[in-house]
């Protein structure tokens, strides 16, 4: 487990420290931590003083009295977003002191949600999501490593280890820690047991549009319940949404959102688990796009009102740019895919193959490839 794998963002955030702030929001266990104290030991900072937890007892009472370690250097704050106040700290150690400090904040939710009232932070940091692990991160590139992500998901702890019981085990650990802890520490929710068996459901509905109202049916509950939970496990990056892409002249639909897993271990069937891989690494690639290079780059899906589905959309200043379907080993194009090509004849499309190695286009222009070979030009 002592193995180092350099994340896609590393080189970003060192360049980003020297001019202001730098935000590290993420899922629980990605890989957040490991990062910013490999950042910490590369520029020769004394761990010991340099990295402060709010879980931990004396690091807690350091960052309330605001006792910070003196002189020039990295200092990572951890979980800092489960104290009230943490943004009028932040706040004020980089008006004070952000010339000789290097502040790394990193957290398991949506920082970008929880620093919201208070004092502004507008213009005072850079803001980076770092995802689970994807096929480039992996070296060499090819089948296998793609094989390993799909049976032990792309969390850095179950991944290394490469085993069946101790993916599992990890797993029902990593949905425990969320809703007890996380979503405890930072939600005011009365029943979390009706979450978790929200959490346990939810896998089986990947890849179809989520129905917000037969969730309440199921669960017994109101559907403004239903609506906020589902919010909150997005804020907690345990799940994420993607909405229909609409254009007049295709009839698409425009309400119902899908919804994927960061963890796609806990998902049963092959092919919405391979679905599941890819909207992954296509997040993955967009969140990058939008926090390192201000892209204004989002990831949808298609469905119109006569049931044609494509199940990704790559979006840049609302135009499509790649419409991407995919298949366990079918190489006849789909034909949702050829009638979203026939309209949009200039956007690039792809049909991604889990289980076989090929890589053709065919006489409609649309590229048929294996996975491996699709997801080199993706983070």
């Amino acid at each position: 487990m002592g193995k180092y794998i350099q994340r896609y963002i590393q080189n970003e955030i060192e360049n980003d420290l020297s001019r202001k702030m730098v935000f590290i929001g993420g899922p629980r266990q990605s890989g957040k931590t490991t990062l910013a104290k490999f950042l910490c030991k590369k520029a020769g900072c004394n761990l010991g003083e340099r990295y402060l937890n709010w879980d931990a007892a004396a690091d807690r009472e350091n960052i309330i009295k605001e006792q910070f370690p003196a002189g020039n250097g990295i200092l990572i704050l951890d979980e800092i977003h489960k104290y009230s106040r943490w943004r009028q700290v932040v706040k004020g150690l980089f008006d004070k002191r952000g010339d000789e400090l290097d502040i790394l904040v990193t957290g398991s939710a949506r920082l970008d949600y929880y620093r919201r009232g208070g004092d502004s932070l507008q213009g005072r940091y850079h803001f980076y999501r770092l995802m689970p692990l994807t096929l480039n991160e992996l070296l060499p590139i090819n089948k296998a490593g793609l094989t390993d992500l799909f049976n032990y998901g792309g969390f850095p702890e179950p991944f290394l280890l490469k085993s069946d019981k101790d993916t599992r085990r990890w797993s029902r650990e990593y949905r425990s820690r969320v809703i007890q802890e996380d979503l405890a520490n930072l939600e005011n929710v009365m029943d979390l047991t009706h979450i978790e068996n929200l959490v346990l459901r939810l896998p089986d509905l990947v890849g179809s549009p989520l129905s917000l109202n037969a969730l309440r049916q199921d669960l017994q509950v109101s559907h403004q319940s239903v609506s906020r939970w589902i919010g909150m496990l997005e804020n907690l990056y345990m799940i994420f949404r993607i909405y229909p892409f609409g254009a007049p002249k295709i009839r698409a639909v425009k309400k119902e959102a899908k919804h994927y897993h960061m963890d796609w271990t806990v998902i049963a069937d092959p092919g919405a688990r391979f679905e599941n891989i890819i909207a992954c690494h296509l997040l993955k690639w967009c969140y990058y796009q939008q926090d390192s290079e201000g892209r204004e780059i989002e990831l949808r899906y298609f469905r119109d009102i006569d049931k044609r589905e494509v199940d990704f959309v790559i979006l840049e200043n609302k135009n499509p740019l790649h419409f991407i379907e995919c298949k366990l080993s079918d190489k006849k194009v789909a034909l949702p895919l050829k009638y979203l090509k026939k309209r949009f004849p200039q956007v690039a499309a792809t049909q991604v193959l889990f289980k076989i190695n090929c890589d053709f286009v065919t006489r409609e222009g649309i590229r048929v490839c294996s996975a491996n070979q699709f997801l080199k030009d993706y983070i």
